[in-house]
């Protein structure tokens, strides 16, 4: 199969292998939105007298029927495709001919693929906000249903003030909900169209309407100048991959209170059978390993985000091949986020806390003592403060 840049030379079959890497995998979660970003970008050449309107409903048609087939699983993008690009004009032309060959006029793979990822990153930070408030709704449940619940806030480890369950699940709901929308932040920069902006300098002698395709697409404004496009690359999935850490972040410190809470000296919580698991060899085990998990992927997280940064850094302007690499590490962490967040929300409606086992030391009042000397006998925070220590510090 020829590449879109083949001139007939020969390939080492090597060097597809090494450079398509795991992209063209990576690409089938494209197809749909690479499909309208071309039907887009055809119905505009068509608009300004560069297509024809029979060839323009050819390639509408034939993409149409293309990415329908792509979603029922009657194909993939493969290794020798190279890339989903390359798959969909192959595809597009080996089924309505000649008319697919002009669907390429005036954009490159550069503009194209990355407007295709801007218009998946919009779908994936709106789904990842619906998720996360889930959990939130999750942890409110939580709160409600444990309305009466004591529990001792800590400060290094040690029983400090009086909280309820109610409290402490409001705090993680209300970080999440803050982490929900710093997502939505992510569209102010995959709301610019790339589209038109081709290998980065534009389309010389070429009429094109980006502002057409822009709207079309639902995008908030062209990109420009067109040497801004590839400046950009790495940025707003760096910025959605930070806001991913910082859901997981939430999510892990959640999650291990949790795991702390569920040990025999603590015993605060009972987690359910369906979301723990066992011991191959202690028969008495019941083992926090959804919650362990969580905790520990927020470093695959973190890693992500770091993988980007690090493709991106000290790169010359314009395009570099270097860049391609971000797919890998940006889909992980939509992945792990997504996973995470779908299996915590059921887990936590599970979650009882066991008021029985639930105790306070006896200075955890300390404080509110201290307030009250104050108030009633008007003396200063200090000598209050001292007063009150000494009771407790022997």
């Amino acid at each position: 199969m020829s590449r879109l840049w083949d001139k007939g030379a020969p390939l080492d079959s090597r060097v597809l292998q090494y450079t398509a890497g795991d992209d063209h995998a990576l690409d089938n979660r494209l197809v749909a939105h690479d499909v309208r970003a071309s039907i887009a970008h055809a119905q505009m050449l068509n608009a300004q007298g560069l297509l024809s309107a029979e060839d323009f409903k050819l390639i509408r048609d034939g993409l149409t029927a293309i990415g329908d087939e792509h979603a029922q699983g009657k194909w993939q993008v493969t290794l020798e495709h190279e890339d989903g690009q390359t798959a969909l004009e192959t595809l597009l032309t080996q089924r309505i001919g000649q008319a697919g060959a002009r669907v390429h006029l005036g954009r490159s793979r550069n503009d194209q693929v990355l407007t295709a990822l801007r218009l998946f990153l919009r779908d994936a930070t709106t789904d990842l906000n619906k998720a996360v408030l889930k959990v939130a709704e999750a942890l409110d449940a939580l709160g409600e249903r444990e309305t009466d619940t004591a529990l001792p806030g800590y400060t290094h480890m040690q029983q400090a003030m009086p909280s309820s369950v109610k409290l402490w699940a409001g705090g993680f709901a209300a970080e999440l909900r803050d982490d929900a929308a710093g997502l939505m932040q992510v569209q102010r920069r995959t709301g610019k169209s790339p589209l038109g902006s081709a290998a980065g300098y534009g389309t010389p002698n070429l009429p094109l309407d980006r502002a057409a395709t822009a709207k079309a697409l639902g995008f908030n404004e062209v990109h420009e100048p067109v040497t801004a496009v590839q400046l950009s690359r790495g940025k707003a999935e760096a910025q959605l991959l930070f806001e991913i850490v910082m859901v997981m972040q939430d999510v892990a410190r959640l999650s291990s209170d949790l795991c702390l809470f569920y040990t025999q000296e603590f015993a605060f919580v009972s987690l359910p059978d369906a979301f723990t698991t066992g011991s191959s060899i202690m028969p008495q085990k019941r083992n926090p390993d959804v919650f362990e998990l969580i905790r520990g992927r927020s470093a695959a997280a973190q890693a992500a985000l770091f993988e980007v940064l690090g493709i991106v850094a000290k790169l010359p302007s314009g395009y570099q091949r270097d860049l391609q690499l971000i797919k890998v590490p940006l889909f992980r962490a939509i992945d792990l986020c997504s996973d995470t967040l779908d299996i915590l929300a059921p887990a936590l409606a599970e979650v009882k806390f066991r008021k029985e086992n639930i105790s306070m030391d006896a200075s955890i009042n300390a404080a509110a003592e201290a307030y009250e000397l104050v108030k009633n006998e008007g003396i200063p925070f200090r000598e209050a403060y001292l007063r009150v220590g000494k009771k407790y510090l022997k």
